[in-house]
């Protein structure tokens, strides 16, 4: 057992309350919270954290992790344009061993900023389980499929491989978006998904010309139109959702699905500000996600918490419009529920231990007036000392352990970038 002691905690369980006291994990979960007790049993390491921050580890509930090859290639211009001309002929480029390169290289970038957790969309599945599972890092993968009906059979493949993958890795139906598959795949990802009573998670309104185009095709947007070829019969979500109306809401309210929103993606590609405040007040559920590295331009949560949080002051012209305690939990607890690991939601007895300290005593942290806010208003991915999931210390004060070699994959990658991208 690992014991944390002398700990402030934010467990994040129905609410934002500080306690203090210590947690004790043992093997992949948490066994106890509370003040010390009387008498303690033997542990194999005890921490002492002096008053710093013991809370749930980030969930980034929307990536394509191995678009870091791509990180400050394709910058200053509109998303079709991005997408069309910058990034799909260089994916073409990439092999299963240039996925699984790029994905360490942003296993590096999770871990050291708290993130414990992928819900990750790209090629080469294989690649990326190897990359997650060695690295010990959870990894739900959304199908990313496009086309026609006859690609369905390839997502139902990956499905059955990956859905039980491994302890850390599983996998949720997705295709790519509307505007980059036809009705006949929608319909048959649907049937898939009432087949198999699962989720399915898609692309959605990210842009207004995606949204308004599915209205030319479908007469409908694409919330309402996935809901009526019977998408989302067992739940899921969208990611993005910027061009959001009030019925389009009502949809994802209905059936009770996940709003996974990337500030810093939609501000880069002026795709545009996701109506996050009329979500939370129509009682959508709300996660949130970095989108790919080549988009962002990193996969930090803290800088999505505090655009999130700042943008909706803009929108509506309020400083109130959206309490930042309500990005915290969307970036910890939401996103964990988003990707289906809603036993490594929240801190408490029996949840898995996948867990941060978060160091208070950082300048940007002083004084510690209001700690969640504090956390989304003033908190950097610097401030993160230690980074633990299934009860392993993936990353302490700087340094990656279970066998992770950052300077080894920085090497890896840079050799690779000049074929990918010359």
């Amino acid at each position: 057992m690992i014991r944390f002691y002398n700990a402030k905690i934010l467990t994040m369980d129905g609410d934002t309350e500080i306690r203090t006291g210590e947690l004790w994990t043992d093997g992949a979960v948490i066994r106890y919270i509370g003040e010390t007790p009387d008498e303690l049993p033997a542990f194999e390491r005890e921490i002492d954290l002096d008053g710093n921050l013991l809370m749930p580890s980030f969930k980034n509930a929307h990536t394509h992790s191995a678009m870091t090859f791509l990180r400050s290639f394709a910058e200053d211009v509109p998303l079709q344009t991005w997408l069309f001309e910058k990034v799909f002929p260089y994916e073409d480029r990439l092999t299963p061993e240039d996925v699984y390169a790029f994905d360490r290289l942003a296993i590096l970038e999770y871990l050291a900023s708290g993130t414990t957790a992928a819900f990750d969309m790209y090629f080469f599945p294989e690649a990326t389980a190897s990359a997650f599972d060695e690295a010990g890092m959870r990894l739900m993968f959304c199908g990313s499929i496009n086309g026609t009906a006859k690609d369905v059979d390839r997502l139902n493949d990956q499905f059955q491989k990956f859905r039980h993958y491994s302890p850390l890795v599983g996998y949720r139906l997705g295709f790519h978006a509307e505007y980059t598959s036809d009705e006949s795949l929608h319909r048959g990802v649907a049937a898939l998904a009432q087949a198999e009573k699962e989720p399915v998670f898609t692309h959605i309104s990210e842009t207004r010309s995606e949204h308004e185009g599915c209205i030319e095709r479908h007469g409908a947007s694409p919330a309402q139109y996935f809901e009526s070829v019977g998408l989302w019969e067992y739940g899921g979500g969208g990611f993005h959702g910027v061009w959001f109306d009030e019925a389009d809401r009502a949809v994802f309210r209905r059936n009770g699905l996940w709003f996974v929103s990337c500030p810093c993606s939609n501000a880069k590609l002026a795709s545009g500000i996701a109506p996050l405040k009329e979500c939370a007040a129509a009682g959508v559920n709300l996660a949130l996600g970095t989108d790919g590295a080549a988009s962002n331009n990193t996969l930090d949560p803290f800088r999505e918490m505090y655009l999130g949080t700042v943008l909706q002051k803009l929108r509506h012209n309020d400083a109130a419009a959206l309490p930042a305690a309500e990005l915290l939990k969307a970036a910890t607890v939401g996103s964990a529920r988003a990707m289906g690991l809603s036993d490594c939601d929240v801190l408490a007895p029996g949840k898995q231990a996948d867990l941060i300290v978060i160091d208070l005593k950082a300048a940007n942290l002083q004084p510690a007036h209001h700690i969640p806010e504090s956390l989304v208003l003033s908190g950097d991915r610097m401030n993160v000392k230690l980074t633990m999931c299934a009860g392993k210390i993936l990353y302490e004060n700087g340094v990656y352990q279970n066998g992770i070699d950052a300077a080894a994959v920085r090497r890896d990658c840079a050799a690779r970038i000049p074929r990918l991208t010359d």
